[in-house]
């Protein structure tokens, strides 16, 4: 049986990762903070899978107990999904933010370098990594200008990824993941926002919905097929970095007018912009080249943006609700 072994599998991406590995078959070791270890695991339990995956407790910076760990289970392959995943709260703790993303992953690698150099390797990386470079679509050649501390803690842990490939021959690949979310999503993020708020107000928990930026674009997909992505990239003999989005960009206004439409609410009723909640400094329009994913992996994003914004209402009714 094959094994994997998942950084961050209490979070959206390890919980979707880990229901895809078990879907195929797969033996699924997850790591969380020692803390955690014996805790709830929600998003594992939203998706049915708690119970089926094994978790051990360890710090990601610890270099001689996650040497320990790896020449112990001997996994197949290992997916590092953890570190600091809000960009805004990068700003307001940058020194954490660096620790928790770019020195686990540098960990890590050297980990599997001195103790189990022939598992495949996979860093979840950020598309927030290209910043606010001139081109207007991004894929694997384009350059990076990180404009963020979470930016450039990603910006290193893919770089230390790629070197710890070239140069040391570790099976390291990247996925340069776009914006991706669903129910599993909290409310640190827009989408969570967007789907949370919109419920609360058709339950008459709330009357309005406070945002930033509204002309802000993304190119937004389902992290379950995300995770099928990452899945694929580590199947392949020869390690890579691939862009993984769906090739579609809208505004965060769009998402707002689906989401308050679904539930027959007009936008413009509740929808008040707040200019706290803007980026210190905020990317350029961020439009995505997956074509060789497409190509090369066989991979395609199954879900469009107006059913994921669906789910995620749905998902939010029901929790509200209850």
């Amino acid at each position: 049986m094959t094994k994997a072994l998942i950084t961050g599998i209490a979070g959206q991406d390890g919980a979707y990762l880990s229901r895809s590995l078990l879907d195929n078959g797969y033996e699924v070791v997850g790591i969380v903070r020692k803390e955690r270890l014996g805790a709830p695991l929600p998003r594992l339990q939203a998706l049915g899978v708690a119970g089926d995956v094994r978790v051990v407790g360890m710090e990601l910076t610890d270099l001689s107990g996650l040497s320990h760990l790896l020449g112990r289970e001997r996994p197949d392959e290992v997916y590092n999904l953890a570190g600091q995943s809000v960009v805004r709260a990068s700003w307001q703790a940058p020194i954490q933010a660096t620790k928790d993303t770019a020195q686990t992953a540098l960990t890590m690698l050297e980990a599997l370098r001195l103790s189990w150099p022939s598992a495949r390797f996979l860093q979840a990386s950020s598309s927030e990594m290209f910043g606010s470079v001139e081109q207007d679509r991004r894929n694997e050649a384009t350059r990076f200008l990180p404009c963020s501390p979470y930016a450039v803690a990603k910006l290193f842990a893919h770089l230390s990824a790629i070197n710890y490939r070239d140069t040391l021959g570790l099976h390291a690949s990247c996925a340069i993941l776009f914006n991706h979310e669903s129910p599993l999503r909290g409310t640190d993020y827009v989408l969570g926002k967007i789907a949370d708020g919109v419920a609360r107000i058709k339950l008459g928990k709330a009357q309005t919905l406070r945002l930033g930026n509204l002309d802000s674009r993304r190119d937004w997909g389902h992290a379950r097929d995300y995770a099928s992505a990452m899945h694929l990239m580590l199947q392949q003999d020869r390690p890579d970095d691939y862009v993984i989005a769906t090739g579609r960009t809208s505004t965060v206004h769009d998402v707002c007018r689906i989401a308050f439409g679904h539930v027959g609410l007009a936008m413009e009723d509740h929808v008040v912009v707040d200019p706290v909640l803007v980026r210190p400094r905020e990317v350029r329009c961020i439009e995505a080249d997956a074509s060789k994913a497409r190509r090369e992996l066989g991979w395609e994003p199954l879900t469009r943006l107006e059913e994921l914004v669906v789910e995620m209402v749905e998902a939010d009714l029901r929790r509200i609700g209850r």
